[in-house]
């Protein structure tokens, strides 16, 4: 079975996005299940009301994020990076909508466990400067 690029992108968006929240999550080298419950909680209250997003997607972002926090051999900003990476191969999938739901996502996870560490809030205002620098560019 031959699967059509449009599938393929949406899968690898959402192996990205599992990479991302990982990354939010191990930026400070240690992930709590405070901080994957929140995610599961968020993608089932937040994420799922949207018309592409289901339950099979849920279960691919929160398992790519079990995965890396098993295997324990992927540093965050590598993470980070591989996402950053697909984002600027995808803008289009990066709307406001979908840039202010990541964000929240991201900062839900990192005030999870005691508030947000310096570690975190450097990450995630990297990638709050990340999208607002793809936003002056696409101007």
């Amino acid at each position: 079975m031959i699967l059509n690029p449009k599938q393929n992108t949406n899968i690898e968006f959402h192996q990205c996005l599992g990479k991302l929240f990982y990354a939010i999550a191990a930026t400070d080298n240690y992930i709590r299940d405070e901080e994957l419950e929140k995610l599961e909680e968020v993608l089932e209250e937040e994420w799922i009301v949207l018309d592409n997003f289901n339950t099979t997607d849920k279960a691919f972002i929160i398992n790519i994020f079990k995965w890396l926090r098993t295997d324990n051999e992927y540093d965050s900003e590598v993470c980070y990076n591989s996402f950053l990476s697909f984002k600027k191969g995808h803008e289009e999938i990066f709307n406001s909508a979908m840039k202010s739901l990541i964000l929240k996502t991201a900062g839900k996870i990192a005030s999870s466990f005691s508030r947000e560490n310096k570690s975190e809030l450097i990450m995630l205002a990297k990638l709050s400067i990340e999208f607002k620098d793809m936003n002056a560019s696409s101007s």
